[in-house]
């Protein structure tokens, strides 16, 4: 049997939150889907209102916190993500650009990801693909097709649990396909990586060039 880690990463901050009750049915219908193919998923969630202090904290000073680098532990060890923002001024939410944006830029290369994002009226249905797949593509991870947009009216329409299935379906075989391993471990070299940027795993840098001598106000030889 197959078994699979999926992280969940919401940027709700009410309690209830529709952000998290809507990653949360994706979720499940991730873990029934797999179920039902003979595969196993393990559900973690990162709730980010609870790492508010942390992610600031990684901004401003770069200092990473135990909460948030339990966070950034389970994300790396993830098979497949759902990440779920409320929308804000017809914008993703900042605490949850914040957190993408302080994890390092190769933490999630190829991780198929399922792209969420809930609103009070249906006119901010297209931030998901306006804004949040540009971060993702900056990120490098693979977003599955399927954008999920759930505003007040679109909890009690069939129309969104087809699309919901949509996407969970999308994401268990990108899992299953197992492209994000394959990606690592036979052509990791050939993504270009900022130095600094893989987590001290720069293993190809020559330290001793005359250019990063004087990168490091040295001289060149």
């Amino acid at each position: 049997m197959n078994k699979f880690s999926l992280v969940v990463v919401t940027a709700g901050t009410s309690d209830p939150s529709s952000t998290r009750l809507l990653a949360d049915r994706t979720a499940a219908r991730v873990e029934s889907i797999a179920t039902g193919r003979g595969s196993a998923v393990d559900v973690s969630v990162v709730d980010l209102r609870s790492l508010a202090t942390e992610i600031t904290t990684a901004m401003i000073s770069g200092l990473v916190g135990p909460r948030l680098r339990a966070a950034i532990d389970a994300l790396a060890g993830a098979d497949g993500v759902v990440a779920s923002t409320p929308v804000y001024k017809a914008g993703a939410s900042g605490l949850f650009t914040s957190f993408f944006q302080v994890l390092d830029n190769d933490l999630l290369i190829a991780k198929p990801v399922v792209l969420a994002a809930t609103a009070g009226t249906a006119r901010h249905a297209l931030v998901v693909d306006d804004q949040l797949r540009s971060l993702f593509a900056y990120l490098r991870t693979v977003p599955v097709p399927t954008s999920l947009f759930a505003s007040t009216e679109d909890w009690n329409d069939p129309a969104l649990n087809k699309r919901v299935d949509r996407a969970a379906l999308e994401l268990v075989v990108l899992m299953e396909s197992g492209f994000a391993r394959e990606i690592r471990n036979e052509s990791w070299q050939s993504y270009q990586h900022e130095f600094g940027s893989a987590g001290g795993t720069e293993l190809t840098i020559d330290l001793d060039s005359d250019l990063m001598k004087l990168a490091t106000g040295g001289s060149a030889s």
